[in-house]
C-alpha cells in the first residue's frame, strides 16, 4: 500500500471525518496543540538559553534541566498526540503539503539534535556543569536547536494558512 493510499484510507474513516467535521472537536484538538507547543518548546528554549550561556547562569545545567524537564515531556506527550490527531484529520491534505514534510523533517532534525547532544556532549556534563558558560559543543546544540524549534513553528504557522 502506497502512503497516498494510506493517507485516503485513513481520510475517508469514520474518525477522521468525525474530527475533521466537528465545530468543537477539531479546535479543541488545534488549541491544545497550539498551548502544548508553547509550553513543550518554551521549556526547550529555556534549557538552550541555558546551554548557550544566556540565561540562569547561576543554575547548574542539570538544576535547569530539572527545573523544565517535567513541563517539556509533559507538553511533548500531548503536543505529538495533538499532532498525529490534526494529521488524522487531514491527511491528504499533509500528504501534498510541502509544509507539511518541511515540519517533519525540522522535527527530525531536531530529535537527532537531542540525540547527538545527549549521547555525546552531555556525558561529560559533570565536568563543565557549574560553569556559567558550557562549552562550545553544548552551547552549538542549543543554538541548533533553537534554530530547529524556530523552524517548526514558522513551518507550521504557514502550513494552518494554506489548508
Amino acid at each position: 500500500m502506497s502512503v497516498f493510499e494510506w493517507c485516503q484510507l485513513i481520510q475517508d474513516s469514520p474518525f477522521s471525518t468525525a474530527i475533521r467535521e466537528s465545530r468543537i472537536v477539531f479546535p479543541i484538538i488545534e488549541g491544545t496543540h497550539v498551548l502544548t507547543l508553547a509550553l513543550s518548546v518554551g521549556m526547550v528554549m529555556w534549557f538552550d538559553l541555558r546551554l548557550l550561556g544566556i540565561s540562569m547562569r547561576r543554575h547548574t545545567v542539570s538544576e535547569t534541566f530539572g527545573y523544565v524537564k517535567p513541563w517539556m515531556f509533559s507538553g511533548f506527550i500531548i503536543m505529538f498526540t495533538s499532532g498525529g490527531l490534526l494529521f488524522w484529520s487531514q491527511p491528504l491534505r499533509c500528504y501534498v503539503s510541502g509544509y507539511f514534510l518541511a515540519k517533519l523533517i525540522l522535527l527530525v532534525l531536531a530529535g537527532v539534535n537531542v540525540m547527538v547532544y545527549h549521547f555525546t556532549i552531555d556525558r561529560s556534563r559533570e565536568q563543565w556543569d557549574k560553569s556559567p558558560i558550557p562549552p562550545l559543543q553544548a552551547r552549538l546544540a542549543g543554538l541548533v536547536s533553537l534554530l530547529l524549534w524556530m523552524g517548526v513553528i514558522a513551518v507550521g504557522r504557514i502550513m494552518a494558512y494554506t489548508f
